[in-house]
């Protein structure tokens, strides 16, 4: 994410729990890794083209997006230079789940 011109700041907790809670993320999304970027709660390996995506559109209903589980094809679990395949992104909100992007 650095390389692509964001600051990271990483917090190291056993407990993301009360976070994931304070953004209504339903715990069938819950995954491996969680960030806070901009005010919108990021699960799992979502691709930085999403959450690009995600900051230049800022819809008001969308509280974050997630990659459930770890998908083998997904960023960071592909081989390098391979496409990304085989999982969806999916977008949560007050109104319930929907289908941000599928690989």
């Amino acid at each position: 994410m650095e390389q692509k011109g964001y600051q990271v700041n990483v917090h190291h907790k056993q407990q993301w729990n009360v976070l994931k809670q304070s953004y209504d993320m339903p715990p069938q999304l819950q995954s491996c890794h969680s960030a806070v970027i901009d005010g919108y709660l990021i699960e799992g390996h979502v691709p930085e083209s999403d959450i690009a995506r995600l900051l230049k559109e800022r819809p008001k209903n969308i509280k974050g997006l997630a990659a459930p589980g770890m998908p083998q094809h997904s960023p960071g679990m592909a081989k390098e230079g391979a496409a990304y395949k085989d999982f969806k992104v999916i977008a949560f909100s007050e109104d319930g789940l929907s289908i941000y992007k599928q690989y």
